[in-house]
C-alpha cells in the first residue's frame, strides 16, 4: 500500500468511495469511471494515477468484453487500437521527456480538462474511418497520462445502438489499457506498488457496480453534470497546485 494511504485511514476511505461511486457512473452512463475518478484521485494522492485507474479500467473493459462478443465490431477496434497505440508512442514520448514533476501535473490538468469540454460539448460526430483513427490517437494521448481516453470515442459512437457501442468500446478500451500500462512500463511509470494500489481499489469498483446493478434506472443522466463540474473543478485545483504549490 502506498505509505500515505497506509497512515491515512480518512484518506484511504475517501480513495475508496470515490471509486466506488465513479463505478456507479460507469455502470449508469456505460463510461466514465476515469473521468470520475482519476481528476479526485490525483487531488488526493499523485500516486494513484494514471495506473492504477487504468489497470481498473482495463478489467472492467475486459469483463464487459467477454460478455458480448457477438455484438464487438472487430474491425473497428483494430483499426481504433493502431490510433491509440500512436497516441500512447506520444504520450510515452512526453513522459521520458518531462522529468519535471509539474510538467506532468500540468499536463495532467490539460487532459482532464479536454476530457470535460469533450464530454460537456455534445457533439455528434458521424462516424468514419480517419475520425475513427484520430480520435483514438487523441485518446491513447490522454490515456496513458491520466487515464481518462473515453470521451473522444464518445463523440463517434453516440449514434450506434448502445449495447453495440458499449460493447465494441469496452473490446477498444481492454486493448487500449494494455497499450497505455505498456507505454507506461516503458517510461518507467509501471510498478508492483501500482497493482498493488489498483488491488486495494478494486473491492469499492466491483461494490460500485453491483449497486448500480442493484438499483438500476437510479442512477441516470441527470448526475452527468455533476460529474463533469467535479471533474473541470479538479483540473483547476490541480493546476493552482502544479503552478503555485
Amino acid at each position: 500500500m502506498d505509505p500515505i494511504l497506509a497512515g491515512s485511514p480518512l484518506l484511504l476511505a475517501a480513495v475508496l468511495s470515490i471509486v466506488f461511486v465513479a463505478a456507479i457512473v460507469q455502470a449508469g452512463l456505460g463510461m466514465g469511471f476515469g473521468l470520475a475518478a482519476a481528476p479526485l484521485l490525483a487531488l488526493l494522492d499523485s500516486a494513484l494515477v494514471p495506473a492504477p485507474v487504468l489497470i481498473l479500467g482495463f478489467a472492467s473493459s475486459l469483463w464487459v468484453a467477454v460478455q458480448a462478443p457477438p455484438l464487438i465490431r472487430w474491425a473497428e477496434v483494430w483499426i481504433g487500437t493502431a490510433g491509440r497505440v500512436t497516441g500512447v508512442a506520444l504520450a510515452t514520448a512526453f513522459l521520458v521527456a518531462a522529468s519535471d514533476p509539474r510538467a506532468f501535473s500540468l499536463a495532467f490538468a490539460a487532459m482532464i480538462g479536454i476530457a470535460v469540454a469533450l464530454s460537456a460539448a455534445g457533439w455528434r460526430l458521424g462516424f468514419s474511418r480517419p475520425k475513427l483513427v484520430a480520435l483514438s490517437t487523441l485518446s491513447g494521448l490522454m490515456g496513458t497520462l491520466t487515464s481518462v481516453g473515453a470521451p473522444p470515442l464518445a463523440l463517434i459512437y453516440k449514434e450506434r445502438p448502445p449495447r453495440e457501442a458499449r460493447a465494441t468500446l469496452a473490446a477498444f478500451f481492454t486493448l487500449g489499457c494494455t497499450a497505455s500500462l505498456a507505454g507506461l512500463w516503458g517510461a518507467g511509470r509501471l510498478g508492483w506498488g501500482d497493482l498493488g494500489l489498483a488491488a486495494l481499489m478494486a473491492p469499492a469498483m466491483v461494490a460500485g457496480l453491483w449497486t448500480a446493478g442493484r438499483f438500476s434506472g437510479a442512477f441516470d443522466r441527470r448526475y452527468r453534470g455533476l460529474m463533469l463540474a467535479a471533474s473541470a473543478l479538479a483540473a483547476v485545483l490541480l493546476t493552482v497546485r502544479a503552478l503555485w504549490g
